[in-house]
């Protein structure tokens, strides 16, 4: 029997019961379609991270104080709870004129609550410099970003993120109005501050999002606030970003601000982190790879539950065409015509729910992307190499779960399958 005539004769089994094979296709097409949304979400979550990470800006080295850690005790906090940067720390990297760097910034993040009117809204304050816009790539909506004469001045100016402009003054522009931050439990410091700009809307969320931020001049924060400031007096700092040009060694860069750092802190292993954007972005690859592949895995689960319920259709139908077999044999099919001809209607079922799952998969990635579900904004993306994949599977699935009934099919007596009622 040649296999153009097996999946003739498959088909048409397959057709004989509708409703028990659409019932077996449908844990392949479950399987098929969660694998290519699934693959869909974790591709999604992959570019969005990117995106962010790129969105901060260009050719960027980010240093970040390290670890906290209480001598005494010996308790050690995360990463970044450490005060081991200080503005004085930007400046030097500054002023040493590394080759290739572009510019260098320093900020200092605090969470504070954000009135005007009777509207409020959590935000995270970020107290900087002029430079802060160009080398992070920050563009204004409207008004302007801080000046260095306002961080000369000292200056109650404020800048609002996209978001935060949006829900403090639904009904129009904020430039020029009143907006009190305050800052501490019970917001026990506050100070009211004027808007001189709005950054323009970047459409991300996150720690990595500057649309829920605000940005006011360092030496505002330096001059008002004392908690932010070391034993030693100098004033600490949450992150120092360094902007280089496109053909800069970031290795390099690296290497001598480590060097000057560990230098100017004494220390002989560095007590802060630095990382390129570069770096950054190849560790999301790398999670968002890892998340693809569980996400791939769980779906891949249903797949193998499905392929097993495709084996138990097939060997119940080995069971019911035991005469059917016996006629073959006796009128002269050979043992391997059997084996394809089972084999056939196993793959005929999983690539019928391949096709379908392809489909419905597809349809509902693309129907979720964009959508906020769960107060969370879902991205998919849809690579034709997870639809390849599944399609394969649910055709491996079938071949396999066909190969046991199909070889037991074929071993039958055709004696005893003929006297088989």
């Amino acid at each position: 029997m040649k296999f153009l005539d097996a999946l003739k004769v498959s088909i048409r089994a397959v057709s004989a019961n509708r409703l028990r094979s659409g019932l077996t296709a449908l844990g392949i097409v479950i399987g098929v379609s969660s694998v290519i949304v699934l693959m869909a979400i974790g591709q999604g979550v992959q570019k969005g991270v990117i995106e962010r990470l790129q969105g901060l800006g260009t050719n960027l080295i980010f240093i970040n104080p390290g670890a906290f850690e209480e001598r005494s005790t010996g308790r050690r906090g995360g990463p970044g709870s450490g005060l081991t940067l200080t503005v004085s720390d930007a400046e030097a990297i500054e002023n040493i004129e590394i080759p290739g760097v572009i510019g260098v910034v320093s900020q200092i993040d605090l969470s504070a609550q954000a009135i005007a009117g009777s509207f409020n809204e959590g935000v995270e304050i970020v107290a900087t410099d002029d430079m802060y816009s160009t080398v992070r790539g920050l563009n204004i909506d409207e008004g302007r970003f801080i000046t260095q004469e306002d961080v000369d001045k000292k200056a109650l100016n404020i800048v609002l993120g996209n978001r935060v402009s949006e829900k403090l003054f639904p009904d129009g522009s904020s430039l020029g109005k009143i907006v009190r931050i305050s800052i501490g439990p019970g917001g026990f410091i506050s100070f009211n501050f004027r808007v001189v700009g709005n950054m323009m809307l970047e459409g991300s969320s996150g720690v990595l999002s500057h649309d829920d931020k605000v940005f006011i001049p360092v030496s505002t924060l330096q001059a008002r606030i004392r908690f932010i400031r070391n034993p030693t007096g100098e004033t600490n700092v949450t992150q120092i970003s360094i902007q280089t040009s496109d053909d800069t060694d970031q290795d390099n860069v690296k290497l001598i601000a480590e060097e000057l750092l560990k230098s100017r802190h004494s220390v002989s292993e560095p007590d802060f982190v630095i990382q390129s954007q570069e770096d950054l972005i190849s560790a999301e690859k790398e999670v968002a790879a890892t998340l693809s592949i569980l996400l791939g895995s769980i779906a891949g689960i249903s797949l193998a539950v499905g392929g097993i319920g495709v084996m138990n259709i097939m060997l119940v139908s080995v069971t019911e065409r035991t005469r059917e077999i016996g006629i073959r044999r006796a009128v002269g099919a050979r043992s391997r015509d059997i084996v394809r001809q089972f084999v056939a209607e196993a793959l005929a079922l999983c690539l019928l729910g391949g096709l379908i799952g392809i489909v419905l998969g597809v349809g509902l990635s693309i129907f979720v992307d964009g959508k906020n579900i769960a107060d969370m904004d879902v991205t998919t993306v849809v690579q034709p190499w997870s639809i390849g994949i599944a399609f394969l599977v649910s055709g491996g699935v079938g071949l396999l779960s066909g190969i046991y009934p199909a070889f037991r099919a074929s071993k039958l007596d055709p004696i005893v399958a003929l006297r088989t009622e």
